[in-house]
């Protein structure tokens, strides 16, 4: 996308976006007086954690008080969102400590709580996160699905520690559980627009209301967003990196019967990026010794008399790209949960199925030069899943929930790398350019592959609550999972070698087996596994719990389809989480003061990890995922918020992770030292892309400011600031990969009235315009690309509510 420049398809999403917000003003506009602004300020506030009254949440798959549940977890409230402006979830991570998101593309996105869940390096389609990730009680199979916009939140709670009991097998991180607005029989709208720098715009609008009283309600919600790129190439001579996200939802609640409720959701998302393009970063041309690296990257920028060496200067912000990228994808659903009230216990169902659409493309080199043309891996995912749990209503002194769970998934891969006129020269100096040419001047490789997933579980949680404040908790799940799926490669362009002689025939056909060898074959494995967890609380006054808990945790195994090497098994085995801790939860100076502190220490066996290796012997590398011996995380967490009065609020959070590898001596070697040995001893090294150090201040201030048409007018302010330690985001701990420590901070001023109708402020993210670092790559030719976070952005949003 051309700077300034819109596609006829951005009109028309921008066009939808004012359709759904302007037309449902005035139907609800009539309405407005009859609604109670007061009350339904009072519901927002109370969703929201930086409040002083109580915070509901389904941690537990039912609903209670945050304070009265002995699990450390975070909730960022709709009142947060909208002051925050935080609609993705990589923009939350910036008010929630615990939780590290990295995203190269949807795709490769890695999610983790506490420094756990996901590889920093990898992502494979055999393979789930350790973070469970929920909306409206339905899990997402695909990390990718978590990156559109987040549309019309009541609340986002991040749940950290292992959740396997009530949230499944794949939560040994924690889980996240988002909560969408319900349906309201009283009309309702709100709406706002925004506008800012880089060609800035987002709509947002949500309109609810009966349409048969008591019987039927609907909800619709939608928002827009479009953004010009932050990068610029200067081969194509245009921008990337820009956004583009158009996102629906629509509800249907029908209560038939008080006792009994159906809520029906349908969401279809689409985005488009002209992304990835990799900035370079830096570079290094010997080995930790000072031998030079043989055929490194100024020696192959060499070879080409009318390619210059790029200048190493990534905050300029410019990449060099000349083949076509790009990062799009749909994500679209549809669920139904029955909720009836029996008596003394509650039943639920939610059954729902997800389409996740991926079409992405890349530059496999990053350069102006025409090596690799192609190299991507689009997806089709399908999921289905079925819940049903039984949880009791009563109050106590035991409280119960059980349950049964079913889910199916399938993705099916195609992958296609492809290479140009360049790639023989720059890869290969010592062959003959007539056969290098031959091997790889329009050669192209495709691969499929197509990972199942069936799984069936059983659970169950009590709460017995003895000796007039104590209370145990107990729980198990037991699941039973069967996955198979099968990769192929082949060769479907190229030079027809039949028509070569045949010695330059055998050769470049050896040349294409080394970057893209003929492979199939197919895998299959069953597994069995039982997770729990144990639970001792202490409520020692009406404002302060204190608890331990002891859990087991299990990861699903995992199928390795892609391009092994020999000896690997397809299979990887499942992650066995041993986890402890203790915390307290406390309320202060009539509850306008909470303080909540979590000590936690995890023991993690046959970890999950991505490989990233030089293929012997040649200058091709390989990715793929094997288990290690055992990592260990260990930390302090803590969570602080004050509202001295009702104009004011303050809150700060801070964690400490210290998350290693407790045995891993047989790591891939860093490419600085890749001339001292193929494996290195990484025992005691902090895991990649995790910080030990991370906190986060913020804080709200208002004041009446003046009356106008009978409604009060107030000023009001937000700030907050994030920080993160160093850490290093390569899977094998180069120094090239140390992504220095940073800080954001972003900050929102503006006027409203009281009631909601009106409300006009200005904001900036990233407000210092601090440069910092995503992620750092460095590979083995000696260049160092990166990820690059983004610039500081200003803009105005207009907001009402109805």
């Amino acid at each position: 996308m051309k700077t300034g420049k819109y596609s006829p398809e951005h009109r028309l999403k921008y066009l939808l976006g004012a359709a759904l917000l302007v037309p449902a003003a005035p139907a609800f506009a009539a309405e407005a007086a009859a609604v109670d602004a007061g009350a339904a300020e009072a519901a927002e506030a109370a969703a929201d954690y930086d409040d002083g009254g109580a915070i509901i949440v389904s941690a537990r798959r039912r609903d209670e008080s945050a304070q009265d549940v002995p699990i450390a977890l975070s909730v960022v409230g709709s009142e947060t969102l909208e002051k925050t402006g935080n609609y993705t979830l990589t923009q939350i991570q910036q008010i929630v400590p615990s939780l590290q998101v990295f995203s190269f593309n949807p795709r490769n996105t890695n999610i983790n709580i506490r420094g756990l869940g996901s590889n920093v390096a990898l992502t494979n389609d055999g393979l789930e996160n350790g973070v469970g990730f929920y909306i409206d009680n339905v899990y997402y199979g695909r990390v990718g699905q978590t990156q559109f916009d987040l549309v019309d939140l009541q609340q986002i709670e991040v749940l950290r520690g292992p959740q396997g009991t009530l949230f499944g097998k794949n939560t040994t991180a924690g889980a996240i559980n988002i909560t969408s607005r319900k349906p309201s029989f009283d009309p309702e709208f709100s709406g706002e627009a925004s506008v800012g720098d880089y060609g800035y715009y987002q709509l947002r609008g949500s309109a609810s209301g009966g349409l048969v009283d008591n019987l039927i309600a609907v909800r619709l919600s939608g928002a827009v967003t479009e953004r010009r790129g932050f990068l610029y190439n200067t081969t194509q001579k245009e921008r990337a990196q820009d956004y583009s996200n158009w996102s629906v939802r629509g509800q249907l609640l029908i209560t038939p019967a008080p006792d009994f409720e159906v809520r029906i959701i349908g969401d279809f998302s689409r985005q488009k990026q002209n992304h990835v393009l990799n900035v370079f970063a830096g570079y290094f041309g010997t080995y930790e010794n000072g031998a030079v690296i043989p055929n490194n990257f100024a020696q192959r920028a060499a070879r080409f008399p009318g390619y210059k060496f790029p200048t190493i200067d990534p905050f300029a912000r410019r990449g060099e790209a000349d083949g076509h990228y790009q990062s799009n994808m749909d994500g679209y659903g549809v669920s139904g949960q029955i909720d009836w009230d029996v008596g003394p216990a509650k039943l639920t169902s939610i059954t729902a199925y997800r389409w996740w659409d991926w079409n992405p493309a890349n530059d496999g080199d990053s350069t102006s030069l025409p090596i690799i043309t192609k190299a991507q891996q689009a997806n089709r995912q399908r999921q289905f899943s079925q819940e049903l749990r039984l949880a009791s209503d009563t109050d106590g002194p035991i409280d119960y929930v059980v349950g049964a769970y079913y889910f199916w998934q399938i993705i099916r891969g195609k992958g296609a790398t492809a290479y140009g006129p360049a790639a023989g020269l720059w890869n290969l100096p010592a062959v003959p350019v007539a056969v290098s040419d031959a091997a790889l001047n329009g050669f192209e490789a495709n691969s499929t592959s197509d990972p199942r997933t069936r799984s069936y579980a059983l659970f169950g949680q009590l709460d017995w609550t003895f000796a007039d404040r104590l209370t145990l908790t107990a729980g198990l799940r037991f699941t039973h999972e069967k996955k198979d799926g099968s990769f192929n490669q082949f060769h479907v362009a190229g030079i027809d070698l039949s028509t070569l002689p045949a010695a330059t025939a055998a050769a470049a056909l050896a040349i294409r087996n080394q970057f893209n060898p003929l492979v199939s074959y197919s895998t299959a494995f069953t597994d069995n596994s039982l997770s729990g967890l144990v639970t001792l609380s202490w409520q020692f006054n009406d404002d302060a719990l204190a608890y331990a808990t002891y859990s087991r945790g299990n990861k699903s195994g995992g199928l390795n389809l892609t391009n092994l090497p020999p000896g690997i098994d397809p299979d990887v085995a499942p992650e066995k989480v041993d986890s402890y801790e203790v915390g307290i939860k406390s309320q202060w100076l009539d509850r306008r003061l909470t303080l909540n502190v979590a000590g936690y220490w995890t023991e993690i066996s046959d970890y999950q990890t991505a490989i990233t290796e030089q293929v012997p012997n040649t200058v091709n590398v390989r990715q793929y995922i094997a288990n290690i011996p055992g990592v260990r995380s260990r930390g302090v967490e803590g969570d602080l918020s004050f509202a001295p009065w009702d104009r004011a609020s303050f809150y700060a959070s801070v964690a400490y992770a210290d998350t290693t590898y407790s045995d891993y001596p047989n790591a891939p070697q860093a490419p600085e030292r890749l001339n001292q040995g193929a494996i290195q001893d990484l025992t005691g090294e902090q895991l990649p892309g995790v910080p030990k150090f991370t906190y986060t201040i913020g804080g709200d201030l208002s004041a009446p400011l003046t009356s106008l048409g009978g409604r009060e007018v107030s000023v009001y302010a937000h700030a907050d600031y994030s920080h993160r330690s160093s850490f290093n985001t390569s899977s094998s701990n180069s120094i090239y990969g140390d992504v220095p420590a940073y800080g954001l901070a972003n900050a929102r001023i503006g006027f409203r009235t009281d009631d909601g109708l009106f409300d006009l402020s200005v904001w900036a993210r990233n407000l210092l315009d601090k440069d910092y670092y995503q992620t750092l790559s460095p590979g083995v030719t000696g260049l160092v690309t990166a990820l690059i976070g983004e610039p500081r952005t200003v803009g105005l949003t207009l907001r009402t509510k109805l």
